[in-house]
């Protein structure tokens, strides 16, 4: 008897130190223990994206619109975020997978939604570099924080 439960203990204990590595890779906890970059920011309804001479209660929000994160000389995609009503934007990636030093110096924000689908006078599709502003840890992870560097119109 006491040899069938040293066996089902080891075969327990087997079983857990196989599937605990799939689940890790699968929930991507691994990274995530040791960190998460992310890109966030407002997007504004002006010529450049960014709060107007009258400042942000005279500079209204663009709501709903598509920015994509472009990377590279040819500009592959990334990844693409949507503001929320308040204008508001966040990208989330993992560091195992992006060189900071790349993504500020090869990477930019694009606005794909139109400058006209918030005001109809505005012309062009913005674009920002990025701007690494510091880390944040929340926990064991630690958070590398970026934001545009400032949009610039292209038309």
């Amino acid at each position: 008897m006491a040899s069938k439960t040293i066996l089902l203990v080891c075969l327990l204990v087997a079983t857990v130190a196989i599937l605990v590595p799939i689940a890790e890779a699968q929930l991507g906890l691994i990274s995530g223990l040791l960190g998460l970059i992310r890109i966030q920011g407002t997007l504004f309804c002006s010529p450049t994206g960014n709060v107007g001479t009258g400042g942000a209660s005279a500079t209204p929000v663009f709501a709903n619109a598509t920015l994509q994160l472009l990377c590279g000389t040819v500009g592959n995609v990334i990844s693409t975020a949507t503001t929320n009503s308040q204008g508001i934007f966040s990208i989330l990636l993992d560091p195992l997978q992006f060189l900071l030093s790349s993504l500020l110096s090869d990477c930019k924000l694009m606005v794909r939604t139109p400058l006209s689908a918030c005001n109809s006078s505005l012309t062009g599709l913005l674009a920002s570099p990025l701007q690494f502003i510091g880390n944040t840890i929340s926990g064991l992870l630690n958070i590398i924080n970026i934001i545009p560097g400032g949009f610039n119109l292209i038309n």
